[in-house]
C-alpha cells in the first residue's frame, strides 16, 4: 500500500526499501516504523513509502490513511495474508496472557483455538515462518516470541519427519513455554536493562511455573509437557531450571530449546540488540557447540541457509553483491562478488562482516 509520509505513523511496517534521490537504502523492507524513524524519513524529505495493510499491532490501517487504492499496489513475494493472520494472532495471544497475569487459568483449548490456524498456514509458508522475527517489537517481545517458538518449533520438528500429531503437539507447547513468564512480577518483565543475579534467578523459575499452570490440562501430552518444563535445559547441563544434560533431556525439549534461542537472538529486546539469523546459526553451530541437538541445528539450517551461487545478498557493511562460491562446512559464510568493489569479498576471512538477509527483488510500479 502507497502512503504519505504525513499519514505515516508508528507501527507501520515498510513493504518496499525507502531508497534516497542516489538509490541507496535508506529503510529496508520489513522495518518496523517508530517515531525516531519517522522524523529521518523526513529529514531525506521521503513524500510516500510503501506499507503493509496491517501494522505490527494487528489492526489495519485506516481508509482515510491510504493514497492509493489497493489494486495500484505492487506485487510482493511475501505471504500477505499470512503476515496479517499472524501479526493478528500475536494480539489474541496477548489477551490471554494479561489474563494469565491477572491470576486466570489457561485455557489450551482457547490457546489452540487461535494457534492452529496459523500454524496450518505456516506449515505452507515456510519461508515467511523463517522471517517473522522481523515484526518482534521490544515493547511486545513476549507476545511475538511465544507465536514464532511455537511455529518455529513446527518448523524444526517437520524437517525431522515427526507425525503431524506430534507436530501439532510440540508446537502449542513452543507456543505455551513462557506460559510462565506471567508469575514473574512485572518490574522483572519491563526491566530495560540487564537483570541482576536475583532478577535472573526469578526468571528462570519460569518453565516450572508453566509447567505447573499447565500439568493438570487433558490437551496436552506427558511429552509436551516436558518440552516445557526443559526448554532451557542444554545438552551439556549449563541449562536450567535442573541442569538436565544428554539423553535425560527430551527431544521435545531440544527442539523447543532451540527454536527459543534461534528467536530470541534475531528479535529486538529491551536489553539486547537483534542479531542476523545468518550470524545466529553461526553462533549456535561453533559458541554454542555442544549446548542443542545437531539433528534439530541442521534441520532449523536447512531453512536458513538456504544460500547458493547466484543469490543475492545484503550484508552488515551496508553492500550488496552475489554469492559465487560457497563453502560446504561455511554455508553461512560464502565469498560475494560486491558491484564497484575490485576484490572479492570472502566471509569466511572478514570475519567481520556477515550475512544480513537475502536481498529480494526490487518491484517497480
Amino acid at each position: 500500500m502507497l502512503i504519505g509520509i504525513k499519514e505515516l505513523k508508528a507501527g507501520c511496517i515498510l513493504s518496499k526499501d525507502v531508497r534516497s534521490k542516489t538509490n541507496r537504502p535508506i529503510m529496508l523492507q520489513d522495518t518496523i516504523i517508530t517515531e525516531e524513524l519517522l522524523q529521518v524519513l523526513q529529514a531525506f524529505l521521503i513524500k510516500e513509502v510503501e506499507v503493509e495493510t496491517t501494522m505490527v499491532n494487528g489492526k489495519k490501517l485506516l481508509p482515510s490513511e491510504r493514497i492509493a487504492a489497493e489494486e495500484q499496489s505492487v506485487p510482493f513475494s511475501r505471504n500477505r495474508h499470512f503476515t496479517e493472520a499472524y501479526l493478528q494472532c500475536v494480539q489474541e495471544f496477548k489477551s490471554l496472557f494479561k489474563g494469565w497475569q491477572a491470576g486466570g487459568q489457561i485455557d489450551v483449548p482457547k490457546v489452540r483455538e487461535l494457534f492452529i490456524p496459523l500454524l496450518k498456514q505456516a506449515l505452507g509458508s515456510e519461508q515467511e515462518v523463517l522471517s517473522i522475527y522481523r515484526y518482534s517489537t521490544k515493547d511486545e517481545y513476549i507476545y511475538h516470541h511465544a507465536i514464532s517458538v511455537g511455529l518455529l518449533s513446527a518448523f524444526i520438528a517437520r524437517k525431522m519427519n515427526f507425525k503431524t500429531g506430534d507436530i501439532v503437539q510440540i508446537a502449542i507447547a513452543g507456543c505455551l513455554c513462557d506460559a510462565g513468564m506471567a508469575k514473574i512480577p512485572l518490574s522483572i518483565l519491563e526491566k530495560r536493562t540487564s537483570l541482576t543475579r536475583e532478577e535472573f534467578a526469578e526468571m528462570k523459575k519460569h518453565p516450572i511455573h508453566a509447567f505447573r499452570m499447565l500439568e493438570k490440562s487433558s490437551f496436552l501430552r506427558k511429552e509436551a509437557l516436558i518440552g516445557i518444563l526443559q526448554h532451557h535445559e542444554r545438552l551439556d547441563g549449563s541449562g536450567y531450571p535442573k541442569g538436565v544434560e544428554g539423553r535425560m533431556l527430551h527431544i521435545n525439549s531440544r527442539i523447543i530449546g532451540l527454536a527459543d534461542v534461534f528467536h530470541a537472538m534475531t528479535s529486538e529486546r529491551l536489553y539486547r540488540i537483534k542479531q542476523s539469523p545468518y550470524k545466529v546459526i553461526e553462533m549456535i553451530m561453533h559458541d554454542d557447540f555442544g549446548k542443542f541437538d545437531l539433528e534439530a541445528v541442521q534441520a532449523l539450517m536447512s531453512g536458513v541457509l538456504q544460500i547458493t551461487i547466484g543469490t543475492r545478498v545484503k550484508l552488515s557493511n551496508g553492500y550488496e553483491g552475489e554469492v559465487i562460491f560457497v563453502q560446504s562446512q561455511y554455508p553461512a559464510r560464502p565469498t560475494v562478488k560486491v558491484a564497484g568493489l575490485p576484490a572479492l569479498l570472502d566471509l569466511n576471512k572478514e570475519r567481520d562482516i556477515h550475512i544480513e538477509r537475502l536481498s529480494k527483488p526490487n518491484y517497480t510500479e
